[in-house]
């Protein structure tokens, strides 16, 4: 059994495991290169629904025949009952609006602690609707809300209540029947914080794992509703979904800059979670059998991320260019698998000299996907106390050469070159969501977020070097007292020192830094596919595509809707034909 112990001698030390350098790791553009993983949250809360078998049932539903009204699922997870309250509310074509500006949706959720009675169901209707603008207390996880996709819900109602299956082609198009503009929890808006749902409710005690339930929640709900409206629509014609056709509907999402400081702003969690995808890879660098069994695994999710990426829509110029080379680079590896390979490390050296950045790292998520044993027992690591200690007591002289060693990226850095300082990040005070500006907003600067993490450890350690000259047998607390506006730096300093990874190797106050990045390597980790940037600045994505249904729990898992593909008619066809002569 996997302990603490197991993971800090697996990390560092005599028995340490060969991880990949930190500046391999953390560079921003390899981060932006991510993909989905069996170690992504996503998986690993599937995972646990199916093997706990959770049971989640409407407790009510009141919804007319249009799908609009009120639906209260509970779920009886292993350690708690919980309560998935959802207001489904018509909104006018115009004021229909993805972006985080908008002040109302098709429907709205909140994931609750315990059951719902009346009266506490009303004080929700009065809220969760509301959004920002409304408030809940503290038995609320997650609040969210997601508008109808115009291009797929009135299709599907259609095809169903005429007694047709929707045309798959066309759901891979767009992939969902929602899409989220908002999912938010940790003591936003009055609810539970991180401190409460990890310490009392341990079906939760992941990080995010409440905002992808209310995900998983509502792309269920979506079918249900679809078929609801167009069983009322037509109940002489009406069909129900195939399953296969239901699993290939994920729900959609939309993501801008909010996402983006979280990254920066949690560098030991973001290194926790760094920490146990790299030392999955290392594991199975070292312990990783490979046999003909392997091989042909391998060479099928090969095949398999081929097609994904192949039906993967975007009218993005340069994702279709990244898309293209990916299915470049998988061509190669298909390719050079076919001739056989001992090691993988050689493979991984092979994927380095011949492919993208994307293609190496899906390379990574299909090694992660061939060894369950030696990857699903570190999904329990995912957490981390969040405190940036300080180290009084080091000697200047160490702390300079622990800059000099850690962050020898940010010193290579020419700070003064120009475009190097121009971006600046800032936060909305309308809306209090991250902004980015340039050198046309000059007095915007004064607000700016400490997000320059490189630029900051600059100024550190040209001040240090100054300090050291002085007073080289002086410790950090003397340091400290002579510039305490450095003690925030300072602290990161010190603290990132103790972990492998952890700080992004990038200035995010470039000219040319792309968000992009930074949005992507986090959505990667929660697990969402088929990446779909509208700007430099917001993406959307895919979540839970391929998953199993509420009505699959309790019944056989395979955990394998890895990279998921649209079901062939053929296989549809014939589960139609088993399902008639099914008594």
């Amino acid at each position: 059994m996997i302990t603490p112990a197991y993971i800090k001698a697996a990390l560092r030390g005599d028995n340490a495991l060969p991880l990949r350098p930190i500046n391999q790791v953390m560079n921003l553009e390899r981060l932006g290169a991510m993909h989905q993983s069996r170690l992504s949250f996503m998986r690993t809360l599937v995972r646990r629904i199916m093997r706990q078998r959770w049971q989640i049932a409407p407790a009510l539903f009141e919804l007319d025949a249009l799908g609009y009204g009120t639906v209260v699922y509970e779920v009886k997870a292993l350690h708690g009952l919980f309560s998935f309250v959802l207001f489904s509310s018509y909104l006018a074509p115009e004021n229909r609006n993805d972006r985080v500006i908008a002040t109302q949706w098709d429907i709205t959720m909140a994931l609750v602690d315990g059951q719902v009675d009346g009266i506490y169901l009303e004080k929700l209707r009065q809220n969760v609707p509301k959004q920002e603008a409304g408030r809940v207390d503290s038995r609320v996880f997650v609040l969210s809300r997601a508008n109808r996709s115009a291009r797929n819900f009135g299709y599907v109602v259609n095809q169903l209540a005429k007694g047709e299956r929707p045309d798959v082609a066309k759901i891979a198009q767009v992939g969902y029947l929602y899409r989220t503009t908002a999912v938010y929890g940790s003591g936003k808006l009055g609810m539970a914080d991180w401190e409460k749902v990890s310490t009392r409710y341990p079906d939760f005690a992941r990080p995010f794992a409440a905002e992808m339930f209310v995900c998983l929640m509502l792309r269920n709900f979506s079918l249900l509703q679809v078929e609801h409206i167009a069983k009322n629509q037509s109940p002489d014609f009406f069909t129900p979904m195939q399953p296969k056709i239901k699993r290939f509907f994920g729900i959609g999402n939309s993501t801008g800059l909010g996402m983006a400081p979280y990254l920066i702003n949690h560098p030991l969690l973001i290194n926790q979670w760094v920490e146990m995808r790299e030392l999955a890879l290392a594991r199975i660098r070292v312990l990783g059998g490979i046999n003909a069994h392997i091989c042909q695994q391998l060479e099928e999710l090969i095949e398999r991320c081929y097609e994904h990426t192949a039906e993967t829509v975007t009218e993005d110029e340069w994702q279709t260019s990244n898309n293209q080379q990916v299915l470049n680079d998988l061509d190669g590896l298909k390719d050079r698998v076919a001739v056989s390979f001992n090691d993988w490390d050689e493979l991984l050296g092979w994927s380095e000299e011949h492919c993208s950045l994307q293609g190496q790292e899906m390379l990574i998520s299909m090694m992660l996907e061939l060894y369950p044993e030696l990857v699903d027992d570190l999904e329990d690591y995912h957490t981390a106390e969040e405190f940036l200690d300080l180290d009084p007591l080091m000697p200047v002289q160490q702390l300079k050469e622990v800059i000099e060693q850690r962050y020898d990226w940010a010193l290579a850095i020419d700070f003064n070159a120009e475009g190097a300082r121009e971006t600046f990040w800032y936060r909305s005070e309308e809306k209090m969501e991250p902004r980015l500006g340039g050198t046309e907003l000059e007095e915007g600067r004064k607000k700016q977020m400490a997000l320059g993490v490189g630029y900051a450890v600059r100024k550190c350690y040209d001040q240090l070097c100054e300090y050291v000259a002085a007073y080289p047998k002086h410790t950090t607390a003397r340091f400290m007292v002579a510039n305490p506006k450095l003690r925030g730096i300072v602290r990161r300093i010190q603290t990132m020192n103790k972990c492998v990874y952890g700080d992004i190797q990038a200035n995010l106050l470039d000219r040319n830094v792309l968000p992009m990045h930074l949005l992507r390597a986090k959505l990667a980790f929660f697990g969402v596919g088929k990446f779909d940037p509208r700007s430099r600045l917001w993406v959307r994505n895919t979540m839970f595509q391929g998953a199993p249904l509420l009505e699959d729990i309790g019944k056989t898992f395979n955990d394998d809707w890895f990279m998921p593909l649209a079901p062939k008619p053929e296989s549809v066809q014939n589960q139609e034909s088993l399902e008639s002569v099914t008594p």
